[in-house]
């Protein structure tokens, strides 16, 4: 067997295996990009719903103006947070928001009776279901990913090409 067929072999065996290694790679961060959209919708579902929470809760609960204010100023930070880390950081604050917007409307028994305000609590409910399951196919997509990156011999290939290890969308952001 010439000299040139035993050399090309490992070769062409080591291009095929990186280029295979390269393909997963893209699609792993094609699969986190697409579980990423699917939180951004439902955040922004979440995010369309407070304005019309604080409205509803503004016309019972006059003397909470700071609480409403607060939550409205959290909305507004999360829709200007840009990257997975600080949009965790702020949907942090929106939720702790709603939650304290969920609490003064406790203290308003025709509010929590009303029937636009029980809609409101069954959509926010059903948002957050939606974030949830799409927080677990993230942070699945992430835990792929990262050990793909981070496992040798990929992590040749990950590194050449410029492939990270992606952020878990933590429980208390969600």
């Amino acid at each position: 067997m010439p000299d040139y067929v035993l050399v090309s072999v490992p070769l062409l065996g080591a291009a095929v295996w990186g280029l295979l290694i390269y393909n997963r790679l893209v699609g792993l961060r094609n699969q986190l990009e697409a579980a990423w959209s699917d939180i951004d919708v439902q955040l922004k579902r979440r995010h369309d719903l407070v304005p019309i929470l604080v409205t509803t809760v503004k016309a019972y609960a006059r003397h909470e103006q700071e609480t409403l204010a607060r939550v409205m100023e959290q909305r507004a930070n999360a829709l200007a947070a840009t990257g997975p880390r600080s949009q965790f950081q702020a949907e942090a604050g929106v939720l702790e928001g709603v939650a304290s917007v969920m609490v003064v409307a406790e203290a308003y028994p025709e509010l929590k009776a009303g029937e636009n305000f029980l809609r409101l609590q069954r959509d926010f409910v059903a948002i957050e279901d939606h974030i949830q399951y799409a927080r677990r196919f993230y942070n699945g997509a992430v835990k792929l990913n990262n050990i793909l990156v981070e496992q040798f011999p990929a992590l040749l290939v990950a590194r050449m090409f410029g492939f990270r290890q992606a952020e878990f969308f933590d429980a208390d952001c969600s």
